[in-house]
């Protein structure tokens, strides 16, 4: 009984992992990577986008939220969202 369990937490903790990457024609877009390191290794996204911002103490803007959007001949939707710079999360999903 153990055993599968084992098994199923382990993958789905491989699967989650796989998640928060994107493999590109120039290597790996991985959480913590600079803007200008996902463009040297993933091209121009097909979509681009501000979602928001953040304020410091003084309400001045302390760094701006980005979604890029890169799609695949697959069918992956891949979307990439970025914090001051700095990829933070990567979601994929099935276009249709």
């Amino acid at each position: 009984m153990r055993k599968p369990l084992l098994t199923a937490l382990l993958a789905l903790t491989s699967l989650h992992a796989q998640a928060a990457t994107l493999r590109c024609e120039h290597g790996i877009a991985d959480k913590g990577d600079r803007t200008t390191e996902v463009l040297q290794k993933c091209g121009t996204p097909v979509s681009q986008a501000v979602t928001g911002h953040t304020l410091d103490r003084n309400g001045k803007v302390q760094y701006i939220k980005e979604e890029w959007v890169y799609s695949r001949d697959n069918g992956m939707l891949y979307f990439l969202q970025f914090e001051g710079e700095r990829l933070v999360r990567v979601d994929s999903k099935r276009g249709g």
